[in-house]
């Protein structure tokens, strides 16, 4: 990650960003959502700007924006619901 110093920002963004934290990022990056395991079809609601976004960046790279979500959704569930 690069440290970057904002000399041009208002002061009360200049104040938040050097009080800013760090977090990791539990998301896996995007290529990573394209995997092949065992799946169960389901029905569900997904909001609509989600599933375009998906749409688009799938359709972008040649790949199934429903392989994508489950990617998201068994990674959310390995890191915070294997926990028990």
């Amino acid at each position: 990650m690069t440290n970057v110093k904002y000399t041009d920002a208002p002061a009360d963004i200049e104040q938040a960003l050097e009080n800013a934290m760090t977090i990791d990022d539990v998301l896996p990056s995007p290529s990573e959502l394209v995997r092949k395991t065992e799946k169960e079809k389901i029905t569900i609601a997904i909001d609509k700007n989600s599933l375009e976004l998906f749409k688009e960046y799938a359709n972008k790279h040649n790949a199934k924006y429903q392989t994508m979500i489950n990617g998201v959704l068994s990674s959310y569930a390995a890191k915070f619901l294997s926990h028990k």
